[in-house]
């Protein structure tokens, strides 16, 4: 039962997508507040689509702290479900990404459309020095600018070193750091079809305080409250660090 309805998800999925693309691309030359109300709208209804497939619902903690204007967002990221939340969560928002996503056939073109942040992850300071020009951009413009400072989804119960491209880019523009945590590997794990039904926390920390600290001991901060709130939301034990 749980794979049909996750068969179930997976189609609506599927048949909505194309039709968000065209919406985005008829709106390409539009403000982009436009554009992320297409976005947005999408990812609510994809959420209420999930909660009536396959049981899976989520609530937030701290959300209190998103009050305040545009902010750098550092999230856990474990799934494909928090990509949907944040959206909800933060308006409006756009994302760090792969630039090689851009390249993608009509989904770039789609993707191009909410402005993210699109760097060659090889490329190194001058990597670094995009996300910091189009962060600050974005984020001058009041959109937050999330990124994943593990670079890529993880497993519950694991994690990887924390990357400082946030901590620099909160540091450089001034704009504040808001913490992400949550358990949505629970429920939608990464490279899994089947989905587990259950609720997904998804727990906003105060903005950390970067005063007086190097971009070193913020990250640190940050990856020290994500982890520890992560292990009490999963009720699992600290995280495996993976190498």
């Amino acid at each position: 039962m749980k794979l049909l309805r996750s068969l179930l998800f997976s189609t609506g999925m599927v048949i909505t997508i194309p039709v968000t693309l065209f919406a985005l691309l008829l709106l390409a030359f539009a403000p982009f507040r436009y554009r992320f109300k297409v976005t947005s709208t999408w990812s609510r209804a994809m959420l209420a689509w999930l909660r009536i497939t396959c049981g899976i619902r989520y609530r937030v903690e701290g959300l209190e702290h998103v009050a305040g204007g545009a902010t750098v967002v550092l999230s856990k990221h474990q799934s494909t479900l928090e990509t949907l939340a944040l959206q909800v969560i933060f308006q409006p928002i756009t994302w760090v990404i792969k630039q090689e996503l851009l390249r993608v056939p009509v989904f770039g073109w789609g993707l191009a459309m909410v402005m993210p942040i699109a760097i060659d992850r090889k490329a190194g300071k001058k990597a670094m020095a995009q996300i910091v020009d189009q962060g600050t951009d974005r984020l001058q413009k009041g959109i937050s600018v999330v990124v994943f400072p593990e670079g890529t989804r993880t497993a519950p119960g694991t994690h990887r070193r924390y990357r400082q491209g946030g901590a620099i880019l909160a540091k450089e523009s001034g704009y504040r750091i808001l913490p992400i945590a949550h358990n949505a590997g629970q429920c939608w794990a990464r490279r899994e079809f089947t989905k587990q039904p259950g609720e997904v926390v998804f727990r906003i920390g105060a903005p950390i305080d970067m005063a007086d600290k190097s971009i070193e001991e913020i990250t640190a901060e940050v990856e020290q409250w994500i982890e520890s709130a992560v292990a009490e939301i999963s009720d699992l034990p600290p995280a495996e660090l993976i190498k």
